[in-house]
């Protein structure tokens, strides 16, 4: 059991008073979950500030208390005032659980698009070699086999901590996660020692928080420049970076470790070339620095090109052969939610895709084109309480590129579907006459639709939730999951023609 004084001492305290040599058993950042003991870290939320809860939280127990501001309380009990709680929990979980990530393999994926993808390539590619591999991402957490539900993409800093100690209880010796711009803004992985940081690509999405891209791509840049910092392990770090994305230089400035490049258009380290696409799979010859190799990935689409680019990278700088990397690369068949076919025995064809960004709506809508036998039918609709300006964007993609846009409801949450749906159709009008769109705000209406007016090998997209099994009305969680919907679908269409 470490002492509080242990826990604090690589955050910048600006005033510490009381018994720092208490014996803490425990952390804590919501009040309710306080056990006698604990020390109660203050952080200011979006909708709520723990330095509200802390007399719930001594009333729970708290022996002591960190906050960033002075708060009350009892004589005796030891408070320390931080710069930035959310990085003193950060850095207190990292010291709590003795510092994990410093005896794991670390592979962080950060970016807009891809970031999932990649990460099942990559476990793939660890696991092939025989690791316990640790996952961390948006659709699932695993521990070898074992799978756990997840609420954030990055899990809260105090919790990440808590999971990399399990996986390394576990037998665990390599990680691979997903780390969002959130959570690199918001200090959740301060204190874990990432191995290799990898850049898929940088496209507008989360303006509502980062209100720019600049400040977007610099929450990326975090995660590069972090390369070596809190290092336990003497090894290479590597930054492995996306060549073809605009962005590319800046992240190859930023990084810290060795810059290990691949694409597809620009000279690099690991390059694809010869690609040929088709609607299961894509194959093409890759150049490396360990020679020469052919890849037929089970994955549609020139992005997944670039996913298997970015995990081919990571295996060949972690000392995998290629050989074995080509094995792990072509064992994977698919991803939940991402270009996921949905079929009941019907002559066209549907998939259910994650994207919920201008460009991937774009990248996926521009894959089915290439093996469309008839019509592009896409749904989709965007969240609500999140980005506004990709609305239009997105409606403008959607009518551009498919020959058949259905607008409906996403996840609205607050905002009202129809006025979400308005603003999207601003972008539509720009490209496509009344003819070629409809607006549908109930999703399961606007899926049966689609699927009713299918023709032999058109493909429908249904957009926006891929894995999700939910759909957040208002404060309100329900059960919704695209495949279901589509699946039921398709199946009173069958019985509709017998």
């Amino acid at each position: 059991m470490k002492t509080l004084r242990e826990l604090i001492k690589d955050i910048d305290v600006y005033e510490k008073k009381g018994d720092l040599d208490i014996k803490v058993p425990g952390i804590a950042y919501d009040s309710r979950k306080v056990k006698p003991g604990d020390v109660f870290v203050c952080i200011e939320g979006f909708k709520t500030d723990g330095h509200n809860y802390v007399s719930p939280a001594l009333a729970n127990g708290a022996a002591a208390v960190v906050a960033r501001k002075p708060v009350d309380v009892p004589g005796g009990i030891p408070l320390v005032i931080a710069g930035d709680t959310r990085k003193a929990l950060a850095m207190m979980g990292a010291a709590f659980t003795g510092h994990p990530s410093g005896k794991l393999t670390m592979v962080g994926i950060t970016g807009t698009n891809g970031k999932t993808t990649t990460t099942y390539l990559v476990e793939s590619v660890f696991r092939e070699q025989g690791y316990k591999v640790g996952l961390i991402g948006t659709i699932i957490n695993k521990i070898g086999d074992r799978v756990f539900p997840v609420t954030n993409t990055t899990p809260e800093s105090l919790d990440l901590q808590v999971l990399l100690k399990d996986m390394l209880d576990s037998g665990v010796t390599h990680v691979v996660m997903e780390v969002s711009s959130h959570a690199l803004e918001l200090g959740r992985t301060a204190g874990v020692e990432f191995d290799t940081a990898v850049f898929t690509n940088i496209t507008q999405d989360h303006l509502d928080f980062h209100e720019t891209m600049d400040n977007y791509l610099a929450a990326k840049k975090k995660l590069f420049e972090g390369l070596g910092k809190y290092s336990e392990k003497k090894r290479q770090k590597y930054g492995i970076i996306n060549i073809d994305d605009p962005r590319a230089d800046s992240l190859i400035k930023a990084t810290t470790g060795r810059a290990v490049t691949y694409g597809v258009e620009n000279e690099c380290d690991v390059r694809a070339r010869n690609i040929h696409l088709r609607s299961d799979r894509a194959a093409f010859d890759v150049a490396t620095p360990e020679g020469e190799l052919f890849l037929e990935i089970h994955l549609p689409g020139m992005f997944n090109v670039y996913n298997s680019l970015a995990a081919l990278t990571v295996g060949l700088m972690e000392g995998m052969g290629k050989d074995s990397v080509k094995k792990a690369l072509e064992a994977v068949k698919g991803v939940p939610g991402r270009m996921e076919k949905v079929e009941e025995g019907q002559d066209f064809m549907v998939l259910v895709d994650y994207a919920h960004t201008p460009d991937g709506l774009e990248n996926i809508i521009r894959a089915a084109r290439q093996f469309a036998e008839g019509r592009v039918i896409t749904v989709f609709g965007c969240g609500g309480d999140r980005d506004r300006t990709k609305r239009p964007v997105m409606g403008k993609i959607s009518a551009g590129l498919s020959d058949y846009t259905i607008l409906t409801s996403d996840n609205p949450r607050t905002e009202e579907p129809i006025s979400i749906i308005s603003q999207i159709e601003e972008g539509v009008r720009r490209t496509a006459d009344r003819s070629r769109y409809s607006i549908i705000p109930d999703r399961r209406e606007a899926i049966a639709h689609a699927v009713g007016m299918a023709e032999p090998g058109d493909v429908i997209l249904i957009a926006g939730k891929g894995h999700e099994t939910y759909q957040i009305v208002n404060d309100q969680v329900l059960h919704f999951d695209d495949r279901e919907v589509a699946r039921e679908a398709l199946r009173d269409l069958t019985l509709a023609s017998q």
